[in-house]
């Protein structure tokens, strides 16, 4: 399966990018944020990324997708074994709100496992890639550089948590017991890539979260040597009944 992952994981990254420059594309020419049943925002970008990357997936491999806002249409595959989570604008909140922190998430899940992903930071012009056993990258203007999980600091960790968890007292407790150097609120997927890339240490998510939000960048993180798991240690795994994820922690090297 090795060069066959290789392609799905080049297809990926491809049509992250073209999402990315197609959500860039909305923002530039203005666009309306409405509300959907579940209190969440969309956006024209989020429908027009999505778009584009289920023609591209569905063309390119015969797998099943399952995708956040046909999900939110009622339009749900089934999924098998194998299938890919898309979520096309992770992070509507921050694009509505003219902020940086935004992504495009394509990951492929194998017997529950996030086995590859592609998380695409349009603001940042940041592509980042990982294949489980194959390691991580980053992708800019730079050209391409593997990434890698650091070894935490003496003076403490650098953590990331969620900016609309921000005063969450359960968070406060969890990181009360260690030892903190930095904490910084920002939104989307960008945390993960920030702990893959050893910018920060830890990611703790006490909030909700969905399976296409967490597959692709957990596939990165794990590439990059680091882990996401339940709080009791457990991995966290996909094709859970709802697509709900438990709460997580995300951690750079141990």
């Amino acid at each position: 399966m090795s060069s066959q992952d290789a392609h799905l994981l080049s297809l990926a990254g491809r049509l992250a990018t073209e999402a990315a420059v197609a959500i860039l594309e909305v923002r530039t020419a203005g666009f309306r944020t409405l509300t959907k049943l579940d209190q969440s925002p969309v956006t024209e970008a989020d429908h027009r990324a999505e778009a584009l990357i289920l023609a591209g997936l569905r063309a390119g491999a015969s797998i099943p997708v399952i995708a956040e806002e046909e999900v939110a249409a009622g339009l749900e595959t089934e999924a098998g074994s194998e299938f890919w989570l898309v979520d096309p604008l992770d992070g509507t909140r921050e694009f509505a709100a003219g902020n940086e922190n935004f992504t495009v998430n394509i990951g492929l899940v194998r017997g529950g496992v996030a086995v590859l992903g592609a998380v695409a930071l349009p603001a940042h012009g940041q592509l980042y890639l990982g294949r489980l056993g194959h390691g991580a990258s980053r992708r800019d203007g730079g050209g391409e550089t593997p990434i890698r999980v650091r070894q935490p600091p003496a003076d403490g960790l650098a953590v990331l948590a969620s900016r609309h968890h921000a005063d969450d007292a359960m968070l406060a407790a969890y990181l009360g017991r260690q030892r903190i150097a930095s904490l910084g609120n920002i939104g989307s997927a960008a945390k993960f890539v920030r702990v893959a890339e050893g910018v920060a240490d830890l990611y703790p998510r006490l909030g909700r979260t969905m399976e296409w939000d967490t597959a692709a960048p957990q596939a990165v993180v794990e590439a990059a040597g680091g882990s996401v798991t339940l709080f009791d240690g457990t991995p966290l795994r996909y094709g859970k009944p709802g697509w709900e994820n438990p709460h997580f922690v995300c951690r750079g090297a141990p």
